[in-house]
């Protein structure tokens, strides 16, 4: 999967990071899931798609190009629908003309059918990349797990790095292991990962923890006040570990097929 990703370098560095601090068998120890660690990973790892130069938001009231190129592609979806009839017409042979010189068209010569879906199922996938933060991304191609759908907003720097560190302490906590576990824990990870700091050194435990306090709450905020429960953090990562297991399941029943 790295390599159809083309991001087999940073897996095989991850890897080689990790086999040399015996770091799976902590997690294992620990009753960790490695191939979850590797799915929030693998989506960290996938390069940004940027707009066209040109077309970046440059400034906080510019155009979104991503959620534009929805608005545009949706019309011409619901365009191609009212031209039914027209596009019809247009491929339907004349009655009255000789059917010897006039070959009738098959029912796949129609395309509005297929196409105004095609073009559909584009625009909400451009429209998932709404905002210039890679973290609002999400993708659901063939089907490669990518970005969460949760109530935050997020447009600060590292965010994605943030990201990667919410899911990694939430999934330490979530078998049971205290702060003073886990961090010691996800530090190697993201040294793994090459996730480190402004100076290109790794993160200490310590460090770590501080650092993500610190930027966590100013970079992700909760869209909804009226949420029934208080604790986004662990509704969205108990959706991302479902999303998950549904997914991982899907793979292996794809190679015992």
């Amino acid at each position: 999967m790295s390599e159809r990703l083309h991001v087999a370098d940073r897996a095989k560095a991850f890897f080689k990071g990790a086999q040399s601090g015996q770091l799976f068998d902590r997690i294992a120890q620990v009753g960790g899931q490695v191939d979850y660690i590797l799915f929030v990973l693998m989506r960290y790892w996938v390069p940004t798609v940027l707009p066209p130069p040109g077309r970046e938001r440059l400034t906080k009231n510019d155009p979104d190009y991503w959620l534009e190129s929805e608005q545009i592609l949706k019309t011409a979806a619901l365009r191609l629908r009212e031209l039914k009839p027209l596009i019809e017409l247009l491929t339907t042979p004349n009655p009255a003309a000789d059917t010897s010189e006039c070959e009738p068209l098959s029912v796949g010569a129609v395309p509005e059918l297929g196409l105004s879906s095609i073009i559909e199922g584009i625009a909400e996938a451009a429209g998932r990349y709404g905002g210039p933060d890679y973290t609002s991304v999400v993708k659901a191609f063939d089907p490669v797990p990518l970005r969460q759908i949760q109530p935050f907003k997020h447009n600060k720097k590292h965010s994605a790095e943030l990201w990667v560190v919410f899911l990694l302490r939430e999934h330490f906590r979530s078998v049971g292991l205290g702060k003073d576990r886990y961090w010691p824990l996800v530090a190697p990870v993201c040294t793994a990962a090459k996730i480190v700091n402004q100076n290109g050194q790794a993160y200490g435990p310590d460090e770590l923890k501080s650092w993500w306090q610190k930027n966590w709450p100013r970079t992700y905020t909760q869209l909804d006040q009226k949420a029934e429960t208080n604790d986004l953090g662990g509704a969205a990562y108990e959706q991302d570990f479902r999303w998950f297991l549904a997914w991982i399941a899907w793979q292996r029943n794809r190679r015992g097929d």
